[in-house]
């Protein structure tokens, strides 16, 4: 009998330690956000930070295999978004900076490559500005810093805009994740009050980042390609790849209409190439 009851708990043992090796998922308690990131692979550490009304397997879940190949991939989910469930807080590029820099310090990396979509991108902006020794290199892709990076009339429509103006898509991935229609809307109005309320980074301060960073933009997106050159030649090291893409489809994000584009695997073989030189 003790023989049975030691092997009982010894197959219990591998059992759940399996079973918890198979789980990416962890929460974090970080400036009163209980903050949701996965980690996959090994290597150098990789930040990847998703866009608006987005989640990490939206954004990223074409790419992120080939990612965690030779990386420590650490993908998060902002307040609101996916499995992090919004609180009575306001939502901003620098208050996202700062979790992730909360999130770094528990997990003891003190450097590390930031990758960011769209809204994402300019939140590692924010972390370069803010946090500049947590910085190895930035990979921007869609990324916005002046008001004018937009077409004409999107903020005014972004004022009018309402839930059903959502991809599908967007909203189908965040209900696999919550199915809770609340938890849905609040995170369609942090993202649109986010964005009515955005003012430009200073000139001065994406001068003084001195991480290399590779910029990537779509030629036919909602980030103009000229903003995206004028980000390239603000920033003092960075290089530049604009892609015959609409936004996000040169990482193959849900909305991409083209599910079998080899253009990510392009994309990922440069943002390899520009992180291990």
């Amino acid at each position: 009998m003790q023989y049975r009851s030691m092997l009982t708990l010894l197959l219990i043992t591998i059992t759940y330690s399996f079973m918890n090796a198979q789980q990416p998922g962890h929460y974090a308690a970080v400036n009163d956000l209980n903050l949701y990131y996965e980690i996959h692979g090994s290597g150098s550490p990789l930040v990847l930070l998703h866009g608006g009304g987005s989640t990490i397997e939206s954004n990223f879940g074409r790419i992120l295999p080939s990612l965690a190949k030779t990386h420590k991939v650490i993908a998060i989910e902002s307040q609101s978004h996916g499995h992090t469930a919004d609180i009575d807080r306001p939502t901003s590029f620098e208050q996202d900076a700062d979790d992730v820099a909360a999130l770094l310090a528990q997990l003891h990396i003190e450097k590390a490559d930031f990758m960011g979509f769209s809204n994402g991108s300019t939140t590692a902006l924010q972390i370069a500005i803010r946090y500049p020794k947590l910085v190895n290199k930035l990979v921007l892709t869609s990324t916005l810093y002046k008001r004018s990076g937009m077409p004409p009339g999107f903020f005014e429509g972004m004022k009018k805009a309402t839930l059903n103006d959502m991809p599908q898509p967007l909203q189908d991935a965040y209900r696999k994740i919550n199915p809770d229609p609340k938890g849905l809307q609040a995170m369609f109005r942090r993202d649109a009050d986010r964005m009515i309320n955005f003012k430009d980074i200073p000139d001065s301060l994406i001068h003084a980042i001195q991480s290399p960073a590779f910029v990537i933009n779509g030629d036919a997106e909602v980030i103009q390609a000229e903003h995206a050159l004028e980000l390239f030649r603000t920033l003092p090291h960075a290089q530049l790849a604009i892609m015959p893409s609409a936004h996000g489809d040169y990482i193959g994000e849900i909305c991409a209409p083209d599910k079998t584009s080899k253009m990510p695997d392009m994309v990922v073989e440069m943002i390899e190439d520009f992180l291990k030189k």
